[in-house]
């Protein structure tokens, strides 16, 4: 099966950024700007160590709402970078099965985004009920659609010498996950721990979107 991007030499819209280009930046700029939300909300609040506390804590400060926009802006666009993906990589039905369960995973940090998480040690509420179980979820997705998405890479052109990289993404997140079952969220280092979690997904994210964006430049030209 050969993808549409491979078909087709596609149109420049601004300059020489083309469709696949603009979906490429999707998923530059989605973990970009959470990136940029933790550390600002993280800074605004005199109390806060990101060593010891969660991210999702961060939705509780006063300048929690920064936060929010960082899940709600990475899960719109994930989704967006995920249609980039599926008309950029030569796959079959695991491939396209792996692609919709990454838009799965952005859908589910939408849901962490727009429902906040407990504070630590007061009863449980429904929204942050629903914020733990989004949580949970986005961290089991992802490797499996690393791993899914991974069996198409080692056979195209352009992106099999990610095929590694990405199924050592996969592992990580699995064994991460895997001993976060076991860490009380009391622990000093909590934070760090999730943030080493989460920074394995955002990293992958940057690396196949830069990737995208370089092959949809190129081709553009040819």
């Amino acid at each position: 099966m050969v993808s549409i991007f491979e078909k087709s030499n596609p149109r420049s819209i601004i300059g020489l950024l083309n469709v696949y280009s603009l979906l490429a930046l999707a998923g530059i700029v989605g973990p970009i700007v959470l990136g940029v939300a933790d550390l600002a909300a993280g800074l605004s609040e005199p109390g806060y160590n990101p060593i010891r506390d969660s991210i999702s804590s961060l939705a509780l400060t006063p300048m929690g709402w920064l936060q929010t926009i960082g899940f709600l802006v990475i899960g719109l666009l994930v989704e967006v970078f995920a249609a980039g993906l599926l008309f950029s990589i030569r796959g079959g039905r695991v491939f396209k099965f792996g692609i919709a369960i990454l838009v799965w995973f952005g859908f589910e940090l939408l849901l962490v985004g727009a429902f906040r998480t407990d504070l630590v040690g007061t009863p449980r509420t429904i929204e942050g009920t629903i914020h733990g179980a989004a949580a949970t979820t986005v961290f089991w997705l992802f490797p499996i659609a690393c791993l899914l998405i991974a069996s198409s890479l080692r056979s195209s052109t352009y992106w099999k010498d990610l095929f590694v990289y990405t199924i050592v993404t996969s592992v990580l997140a699995s064994v991460f996950m895997l001993v976060r079952l076991w860490l009380p969220v009391e622990l000093s280092w909590f934070g760090l721990y999730e943030r080493i979690l989460v920074y394995n997904v955002v990293i992958w994210l940057e690396v196949m979107a830069i990737r995208l964006l370089r092959l949809s430049i190129r081709r553009g030209h040819i």
